[in-house]
């Protein structure tokens, strides 16, 4: 296994952080990665922002389910899905672009998913943590708002980064399906019942299969923050529609 692979392998995320500033150097490498990533027709269809206020990354807090360890990051990257820059740049080249639809929507939310996991992927190379915070796609208005994002600008991810606490390092990494609940040969796996029970049998609860599916059930899918990220997401699809 080299190197790569390895980080690859061993890659969690990290929420506690020791203080220790990110270079400026360290930085820079992690953003030239971060923008090489692969990307539909060579577009890079996003825009990242790069929050380095103190009172922004607070109000973050608040805007994304209350997570206090986001004001704590040394580094924090919000990667917007971009259909605007483009449409605007055929504008004023003078062609007759159409408007921006959800496919292309879909397609620059790809090309940002994939170069926040450069980021994620670089930032471990170099012994930097890193999470992921979903939670960007919630509260549509006062995201917006804050972030000053336009029509066709959609906040597909965000990332913080910062040096991770032995603790944070040390923890076991959550337990992953097995290779054949998610890799299917040639069509889509038939989902029945002893399918599903093996693909969730290292995510559900101690307890058996059916209380754990429950207890997830209501605290991740049918909670308040799943509810409200689907309005939101709602919300912007309206503006491709």
């Amino acid at each position: 296994m080299n190197n790569t692979i390895k980080e690859l392998m061993e890659r969690k995320s990290m929420r506690v952080f020791t203080g220790q500033k990110i270079s400026a150097e360290d930085k820079a490498l992690i953003l030239e990665a971060t923008v090489n990533a692969p990307t539909a027709g060579n577009q890079q269809l996003y825009t990242i922002i790069d929050v380095t206020s103190q009172e922004l990354k607070e109000k973050l807090v608040d805007t994304c389910d209350h997570q206090p360890f986001i004001a704590e990051a040394d580094m924090v990257l919000i990667f917007c899905a971009d259909c605007k820059k483009w449409y605007e740049g055929f504008k004023d080249a003078g062609a007759e672009p159409r408007k921006p639809g959800q496919g292309d929507l879909m397609l620059a939310v790809t090309d940002a998913a994939i170069a926040a996991q450069n980021a994620v992927v670089a930032a471990q190379s170099l012994g930097i943590g890193s999470c992921y915070i979903g939670d960007i796609m919630e509260n549509y208005e006062q995201q917006k708002a804050l972030l000053k994002l336009p029509k066709y600008v959609f906040p597909a991810a965000m990332l913080v980064f910062g040096y991770p606490t032995e603790q944070q390092v040390n923890r076991v990494k959550p337990e992953r399906a097995p290779m054949e609940c998610i890799v299917s040969e040639n069509t889509y796996p038939e989902m029945n019942s002893e399918y599903l029970r093996k693909l969730f049998a290292g995510k559900a609860n101690p307890a058996g299969y059916e209380s754990g599916m429950l207890a997830f059930c209501n605290r991740k899918f049918n909670s308040d923050f799943s509810r409200e990220m689907t309005r939101s997401v709602e919300k912007y699809l309206e503006e491709f529609a």
